[in-house]
């Protein structure tokens, strides 16, 4: 443990999902899994109940933030925010969403204070907050409008990937239907996207000269216009133009043979043109150990690379594997220097 060191601040989630369950289990394990100090924004009281229905032997204390790194040695740290919220595993329930919020908005504040090194964000139930008047597709999108409010004048594009140990991707569209990606695409989403996905692979992953692969929208990267013209309209200027900027960037690739072994020694990161182009393979090649990060933020921020899991919750058999790597990561990308 560092001497200067500063928590991670982890949102609790949906409250009915596993979030609560990931935070127990790992603070229960954490010399086993190595993991850095953490406490969670949450209900305390929940937390509690929650330990009790896993039959987990998990201490707990209401902390301070700056009483985190302390305390995590002896109890899991909680930072208490919102009102109590009965624990109902599985259970959605539309009074919870407020508090769900305000932990990820504290997180944020917590970070900007200084009392936070890094945020990692626990799975949020997305349709449930939509009704309840969530105007943002998911947690990237909310977070880019959390940095521009909190750090204004520095620029907020948050970019989503998806970091395992054998494969990095990131979407250039996101949240989106899958028939509006065609003409989503431009040639400036892509080159914007490309430089701050390079920008920090060199500056947080410590990359000296990061290679990506850009994959094409259509089969075949589109046959030079006989499947389709985006790959050589939209997505061939904006490699030359990545490639001017000193960029290492080579494509359009066809999807379907990028993401084989032998294929993946020739690029640090795929940049795909929809989220289930390159969330797919991702996901298929390291499920439980892969970790969303968030680039183009003023700050780290990780979760775990799946959902809620409302079968899951308080039965104590939710794997850890992404959360806790989530909260390495965010540790080692905080701390760059330590490259």
């Amino acid at each position: 443990m560092r001497s200067n060191q500063k928590p991670i601040a982890v949102s609790m989630g949906e409250p009915a999902g596993i979030g609560p369950d990931l935070a127990l289990i790992a603070w229960a394990n954490r010399k086993a899994l190595g993991l850095p100090p953490f406490y969670i924004r949450g209900d305390e009281a929940l937390l509690h109940e929650r330990a009790q229905k896993m039959g987990l032997n998990a201490r707990l204390r209401l902390v301070a933030q700056d009483e985190a790194v302390a305390t995590f040695t002896k109890a899991l740290p909680v930072v208490q925010t919102g009102p109590a919220l009965p624990d109902q595993p599985g259970v959605e329930a539309p009074e919870t969403a407020a508090s769900v919020v305000a932990a990820i908005e504290g997180c944020v504040d917590d970070i900007k204070s200084g009392h936070a090194c890094a945020l990692v964000t626990s799975p949020i139930n997305k349709a449930a907050l939509y009704r309840t008047g969530f105007a943002f597709p998911g947690h990237t999108e909310y977070l880019g409008s959390l940095a521009e409010m909190h750090w204004p004048g520095e620029p907020a594009k948050p970019v989503m990937m998806i970091a395992g140990p054998e494969l990095m991707v990131v979407p250039v569209t996101i949240h989106i239907p899958i028939r509006d990606v065609p003409t989503s695409l431009t040639t400036e989403l892509i080159v914007g996207t490309a430089e701050i996905t390079a920008r920090d692979l060199k500056t947080r992953f410590g990359y000296t000269s990061p290679r990506l692969a850009i994959c094409g929208l259509n089969p075949h990267a589109g046959e030079n216009g006989s499947m389709g013209t985006e790959d050589r309209d939209i997505i061939e200027p904006a490699i030359s133009r990545l490639r001017a900027m000193g960029i290492e960037a080579t494509g359009p690739h066809p999807a379907d043979t990028l993401f084989h072994p032998p294929a993946r020694q020739h690029y640090d990161c795929v940049l795909g043109m929809y989220h289930d182009q390159v969330l797919i393979p991702a996901k298929t090649i390291g499920f439980d150990e892969s970790v969303n990060v968030t680039l183009g933020l003023p700050f780290v921020r990780t979760s775990p690379d799946h959902g809620t899991a409302y079968n899951l919750a308080g039965t104590g058999t939710a794997r850890v594997d992404s959360f806790a790597a989530s909260l390495r990561m965010a540790d080692v990308l905080a701390n760059p220097e330590r490259f």
